[in-house]
């Protein structure tokens, strides 16, 4: 059973470690063009808040055999903070403000965790704590994908879903969500299951749609057809999803 949780921990790392790196497309696109253009950074610090708050709660003192919750998202944290300073550099006065607005409370949220967590809680309150705001956000970045599947379905076009992304949030959702089965944290499994089943719904909508072309409208609108998980394009609210995250 150990050696099968750990396995599971090593696949969802390697799956996590590709949606991290994906928006790399996007970000070649912004330096090249020293402009962020219509995307936003909004998804780059809400995600970053997740890995901080994923990798404090893998931690040992705050929940055991954990660990390799603690590497991933260690690492996707340093990944999407060059995300964000990248975003921040090129991003014009009013959202770079915006985004360092948000960026500092994301610092705040976590510092505050940290420190109730190390000073006021101890034991299973401490893992309670930390695995409930590590739950939320982790939700809330899954949940990111909603919009595009509604842009499916209105458009009847898997264009702006691509494939390996669909793949990618499935099987790190799984491999996450049969880790936190195996090592019976609810912490882990529940949000995960929730990815589980979005990526499932993912695949589901490509498989039904893969054949149609899509909206000639839609993809005049799209520019180069570049997409991204959760990022929207600010101006005409289209969601790309730039490769995968």
């Amino acid at each position: 059973m150990e050696v099968l949780h750990f396995l599971f921990g090593v696949f969802g790392n390697a799956t996590a470690l590709f949606l991290f790196l994906s928006p790399t497309i996007t970000f070649k696109r912004i330096i090249k063009s020293n402009s962020t253009e219509q995307f936003s950074g909004v998804p780059y610090v809400m995600t970053l808040l997740n890995c901080l708050l994923s990798a404090w709660y893998g931690l040992p003192f705050v929940s055991k055999n954990n660990i390799l919750v603690s590497t991933i998202n260690g690492t996707g944290a340093v990944i999407e903070s060059i995300y964000v300073i990248v975003f921040i550099i090129y991003a014009p006065k009013k959202e770079k403000a915006k985004i360092l607005g948000l960026f500092a409370f994301v610092l705040t949220v976590f510092s505050a965790v940290a420190l109730i967590s190390l000073f006021a809680l101890h034991g299973n309150g401490r893992k309670l704590f930390c695995g409930l705001a590590a739950t939320i956000f982790s939700i809330i970045m899954y949940a990111s994908p909603l919009s595009i599947m509604r842009l499916v379905i209105k458009t009847k076009s898997v264009e702006f879903m691509p494939f390996f992304l669909s793949l990618f949030v499935f099987l790190c959702g799984t491999s996450w969500f049969i880790y936190g089965l195996l090592g019976h944290d609810p912490f882990v499994a529940v949000p995960n299951g929730f990815g589980c089943g979005l990526g499932t719904m993912q695949l589901i909508l490509y498989f039904i749609y893969r054949d149609n072309k899509g909206c000639p409208d839609m993809k005049k609108q799209s520019g180069n057809g570049s997409i991204e998980l959760g990022a929207e394009k600010q101006g005409n609210g289209k969601v790309l999803q730039d490769e995968q995250v």
